[in-house]
């Protein structure tokens, strides 16, 4: 797998609702296997990325980094599904734009999740009753058993 050591567009433009990051040497690196290879920009240099879906829209652009005399060529979709490209991506949507990449949760969702995580420690607790039964721990059985039967 691969990992971005370094993402920091050049320059950004923006038009209608395409966002263009443009990098540079030394602006973007990666490392492969403990090597850090530097991006030269002989093939494809940008990204662009539609702001209103979010989605790279020139994954056959083909990104070449550099090691000595070593070269990979990697299109962007595949550096998209072998290294963490998405979290830096993400990071410079968020300053370049001010956008929130937080998902809102409907409240349907929350008052589920909240039901499921009140259920899973009531079935816990039980479990603990039962492990201090079974050990004679009569000091957790006391605590967890202690508002149990308030009707």
């Amino acid at each position: 797998m691969l990992s971005v050591q370094r993402m920091t567009p050049f320059f950004t433009t923006q038009e209608d609702f395409q966002l263009r990051l443009v990098f540079a040497y030394q602006y973007f690196s990666i490392i492969k296997g403990g090597d850090v290879f530097q991006f030269i920009p002989s093939e494809g240099k940008e990204i662009v990325i539609n702001t209103k879906s979010l989605q790279v829209e020139n994954l056959g652009e083909v990104f070449v980094f550099q090691r000595g005399s070593r070269f990979i060529r990697l299109p962007l979709y595949q550096l998209l599904l072998i290294s963490d490209l998405h979290i830096h991506l993400t990071t410079i949507l968020e300053g370049t734009m001010g956008l929130e990449t937080k998902v809102e949760t409907s409240e349907i969702v929350t008052l589920e999740a909240i039901s499921i995580i009140e259920q899973l420690e009531a079935e816990n607790k039980l479990r603990m009753i039962d492990y201090a039964l079974e050990t004679d721990n009569i000091l957790m059985f006391n605590e967890l058993t202690e508002g149990l039967q308030e009707n």
